[in-house]
């Protein structure tokens, strides 16, 4: 690293900056490594933390507005990540203004469009095309017993599924507020299996009412415990939710997360009919 870049800190799905999910955010990566990027994201501990360098050819988007985009948690590099995008997206729409911005990430191209609503920005990201599958007897019978969920605790209205918008998650459904709030895991159990599912979170969720969730991210595969409030489940829960015909075509699905952690965030899921994908989108700001 010849020269420190300068290291935003931002949280993400809450206007307080005690609440949502931090992360950090270089707006200059360019001459970062991936093991300068790595030692940053692990020097912060935040979940994740975004690194932004020129486009690649052929992208499009506004010149000035397009960007690589890279995340990194404090052990590994990840594809796509929806709190470190909505941060990096804020942090973008202070200095460049709002409209319209163009990622490239791992995953595929995501584009995020940044308004301001009562002095408060918004950004919505655009996730790539989801898509969810079944999980094994096995390994749900494995992910239960690292959590120490028994079976009987899960909504079976809800059935578990491995749900993709970007990055993989386990979605599993409580059927109590009470089992969603009781969450001590075996992490290193977890860890190992989600490592061999190519798993980012395990999404546990627990439905208030019809349009309305709330949510916890486990994240062993990158070094935390629980993620505060996270944008790539959303997505992929959004998606979950539509295929199996649990919400309409089009719907604005609302979930809170981190209450249980004392980061309280929300973040809303857009479903619009004719288009596959999932529009998240959350508030933001800059943490002192």
């Amino acid at each position: 690293m010849t020269t420190k870049p300068e290291v935003l800190r931002y949280t993400a799905f809450s206007s307080d900056p005690e609440g949502g999910n931090p992360a950090g955010v270089v707006l200059d990566a360019s001459g970062l490594g991936d093991a300068d990027m790595l030692s940053i994201a692990a020097d912060l501990g935040y979940s994740e933390s975004a690194f932004l360098s020129a486009p690649p050819a052929g992208l499009g988007g506004e010149p000035g507005r397009a960007f690589t985009i890279r995340y990194f948690s404090p052990k590994a590099e990840v594809p796509f990540c929806g709190h470190a995008t909505v941060a990096t997206a804020i942090a973008l729409g202070e200095r460049i203004g709002t409209g319209d911005l163009l990622f490239a990430t791992r995953a595929g191209t995501v584009p995020v469009t940044v308004s301001e609503e009562g002095g408060t920005l918004r950004a919505a990201l655009t996730t790539v095309e989801p898509h969810s599958e079944d999980i094994a007897d096995v390994d749900l019978a494995e992910a239960l017993a690292a959590l120490d969920w028994p079976a009987a605790d899960l909504d079976p209205a809800l059935p578990p599924r491995i749900a993709f918008a970007g990055a993989r998650h386990l979605v599993l459904a409580a059927a109590t507020r009470e089992r969603l709030a009781d969450l001590a895991y075996d992490f290193e159990r977890l860890e190992a299996l989600m490592r061999r599912l190519d798993l980012t979170t395990v999404q546990l969720v627990w439905r208030e009412s019809e349009n309305v969730f709330h949510v916890r991210d486990p994240f062993p595969v990158g070094g935390v415990v629980e993620d505060p409030a996270t944008g790539a489940a959303a997505g992929a829960f959004g998606a979950y939710a539509r295929e199996l015909g649990l919400v309409p075509e089009a719907a604005v699905l609302t979930l809170h997360q981190g209450e249980d952690m004392g980061r309280p965030g929300v973040l809303t899921v857009e479903l619009r009919e004719g288009d596959t994908r999932v529009r998240v989108t959350g508030t933001g700001t800059r943490i002192a």
